[in-house]
């Protein structure tokens, strides 16, 4: 094993030896290791330029610090503490500034230009023009032709926003912790669904102790404890409470935002206004599918206008329906009576109820007949591996294999395979269940892309997979809701775009593409949740091993766009924050953002009788990384109408059809970033993308006929 376990690339990580002590001396070598590698690009001489020695070289120059701060961030985000938080703060603006040093180095610069002006640059292979092309907008886009006084504040900026968005994520990490709500009386849980009960019972033994615990139930801001809670209890007091606490994150001491969020959309502002661009959408959003912010607006406004009459109508029907069940007046709903009475009508109207499809997701079938279907469709075999923590085994699986470390004992370890070759072509982690010391939500992420060596052959690549979904009790398996498949399937595409790329060059290979394509590989497969044939893969009964009943399929199905006005505009709401945020309110800063963007997105938000904050105090997606989604929250509902019309082609040639799923292997998921998005989806489609498919699937327009 190296002695420096952060700069090991080989294989897999050695995740006990990854201490926090070791990550200022090991980042410092691998910061030392990647100047000298550009050193050496900076002492070529006019002419001597090649693609190898310049293009490459510079793709290379930083492979140990990316990968030695990959598992530093990594590391951050699934076992946060207070000595890696440390460590990983005081290197922080160090690496950041080392970063963005790249592009605006003159010497750097001037060798890609020299190169790009060569004789051999003019007969590069395809895939090689493209990695030059990209270069190239790389250094123009991060200010290489700006005088020197620019590329200073720039240098400074990108360290500013690094360490400004750690801190926001931190503080989101830390609110959402520091809340808890314990209840000792199982009077006041009536409604809630046994397995949320036996959850909350659970959380209260881990955080109070066993003896303390065995009588109370606890709940938190996580999601699998917050989303049932809201959803069934009938104590209307304690769904307040909870609703209030998940609203107030980031908008109360000590966790307060607001001045944080000032400070990044400050930030990017001047950095737009350095490169010359009027709003930082101008700059995130110039080589994506949207081109620029006017484009992605006019794009959500276009469906929010669309929306807006189903979204209006649903209030109206909600709110009548309290009314009538309660025998009160007709007017606003409280917003922690929403889940709670949409479930009541979702209910009445189709005898349909989330719970009831639990007991048929069981995380091991889910994930069993997910692998099978992609064998199935995609042509690709996936094998679990045993796995070992601190030294003891914790995953034992009947192989062959060498058991893999990993970073908790819930981690499970997979390779993956080419069906009909059995080439290994990728691996990865699968992190499922919430901690306190890992951020919420549900992300995919990469540790190794590879790259074919001189012989044409490449190494597997390595990734992961992480949510924070409903977690095992002692005595019962972890059953899902039909939303937490949907998230497995979504991240588990990520991940097969990222283990499926076949470019040979890192930076162009996975998910390395424009934000606004990047969800369509994840959200195609949220199709194969909705259909009776793939279902039938993996929703099993945790105790009898049978399928969904056609019964509760069809009431399933019927109900599958209950409220889907009302779930467009939600997300609709989000994207037009972001870009209200970034392409108006960061060039005319108000007193106070959140009354700002009250005002400005009445139409987008449901009337309540009480208020509720935006999302954008504690809106990781936007916040908590330099970049980000920021400008970009759109690309989930532009990728939707990729998707949407992309499985128009399953549905009509199969939806377990391998040929198809070999077509999308080829033009989608193996291809990355090596030819424009929009050429890949016509590779695929035969034709640029139907933008009314996401309405139709959504039952907000019809299909023509």
């Amino acid at each position: 094993m190296s002695e420096h376990p952060f700069l090991d690339r080989e294989d897999h990580p050695t995740w006990s030896k990854l201490s926090p002590d070791r990550i200022k001396p090991e980042i410092t070598i691998a910061l030392e290791r990647s100047e000298q590698n550009l050193s050496t690009i900076r002492k070529l001489e006019p002419g001597e330029h090649t693609f190898a020695n310049t293009i490459k070289a510079l793709e290379q120059a930083t492979l140990d610090l990316n990968h030695a701060w990959g598992l530093v961030s990594h590391l951050d985000s699934v076992c946060n503490s207070k000595e890696l938080r440390s460590a990983h703060n005081e290197m922080l603006p160090k690496v950041s500034a080392f970063w963005a040093n790249i592009s605006l180095d003159p010497k750097l610069w001037m060798a890609v230009l020299s190169f790009s002006e060569s004789e051999e640059a003019k007969t590069l292979a395809p895939i090689d023009k493209r990695l030059l092309d990209e270069t190239l907008a790389d250094f123009r886009d991060e200010g290489a032709d700006l005088p020197t006084e620019k590329k200073v504040r720039l240098e400074k900026l990108s360290s500013e926003l690094a360490q400004t968005t750690q801190k926001f994520s931190e503080q989101v990490l830390d609110a959402t912790n520091a809340w808890q709500l314990v209840v000792r009386s199982e009077t006041k849980l009536k409604g809630l669904p046994e397995t949320a009960k036996d959850a909350a019972r659970l959380t209260a033994i881990e955080k109070l102790g066993q003896e303390e615990g065995k009588n109370a139930w606890v709940f938190t801001l996580q999601a699998p404890s917050l989303t049932p809670a809201l959803q069934y209890l009938d104590d209307n007091e304690l769904r307040r409470e909870i609703w209030v606490a998940s609203d107030e994150l980031g908008c109360s001491d000590p966790y307060d935002n607001q001045k944080l969020v000032s400070e990044i959309l400050r930030l990017r502002q001047e950095k737009a206004e350095l490169l010359g661009k009027p709003d930082f959408s101008e700059v995130a959003l110039s080589r994506r599918m949207a081109k620029c912010g006017k484009n992605a607006d006019d794009f959500i406004s276009d469906l929010h206008q669309k929306t807006l009459p189903f979204f209006t109508n649903e209030n109206k029907e909600l709110e009548a329906f309290k009314a009538e069940k309660t025998g009160s007046d007709f007017g606003l709903l409280q917003p922690w009576e929403v889940g709670y009475w949409a479930e009541k009508l979702k209910k009445e109207r189709y005898d349909f109820d989330d719970e009831d499809l639990r007991p048929y997701f069981p995380i091991q079938s889910v994930l069993d007949g997910m692998f099978n279907l992609v064998t199935r469709v995609f042509g690709l075999k996936i094998l679990e591996r045993p796995t070992v923590f601190e030294g003891k085994s914790c995953q034992q699986i009947d192989s062959s294999e060498q058991p893999v470390e990993v970073w908790h004992p819930d981690v499970h370890f997979y390779d993956l395979f080419d069906s009909s070759s059995n080439r290994l072509l990728g691996s990865f982690y699968a992190d499922w269940h919430p901690r306190s010391s890992k951020r919420a939500g549900a992300w995919m992420n990469y540790l190794k892309t590879a790259e074919p060596d001189e012989r044409g052959e490449r190494s597997p690549h390595l990734g992961l997979i992480c949510g924070n979904l409903t977690a095992p009790t002692p005595n019962k398996a972890a059953l899902l809701t039909h939303y937490e498949v949907e998230t497995i399937f979504h991240e588990f595409g990520h991940l097969l775009h990222h283990l499926c790329g076949e470019v040979p060059h890192r930076s162009l290979n996975g998910v390395n593409v424009a934000w606004d394509f990047v969800e369509l590989p994840s959200q195609i497969m949220e199709n194969w949740c909705w259909e009776r044939e793939s279902l039938d893969l993996f929703a099993r009964h945790h105790e009898t091993n049978e399928p969904i009943p056609e019964d509760l399929f069809t009431k399933m199905i019927r109900a599958k766009n209950f409220m889907a006005g009302n779930a467009m505009m939600r997300q609709l709401a989000f994207s037009k924050l972001d870009l209200v945020l970034h392409r108006s309110l960061a060039k005319d800063p108000p007193e106070d953002i959140e009354e700002s963007l009250q005002e400005l997105l009445q139409e987008y938000f449901p009337k309540r009788k009480t208020r509720p904050h935006t999302i954008a105090m504690r809106f990781s997606h936007l916040f908590g990384n330099p970049m980000g989604y920021a400008t970009a929250y759109y690309s989930y509902k532009w990728a939707e109408v990729l998707d949407a019309d992309a499985f128009t082609r399953f549905r009509k040639e199969g939806i377990m059809n391998s040929d198809t799923g070999h077509a999308f292997r080829d033009c989608i998921l193996s291809k990355g970033n090596s030819r424009p998005a929009d050429e890949l989806f016509q590779d695929f489609m035969g034709r640029p993308p139907d933008s009314n498919a996401l309405l139709i699937r959504s039952g907000l327009a019809k299909a023509n006929n």
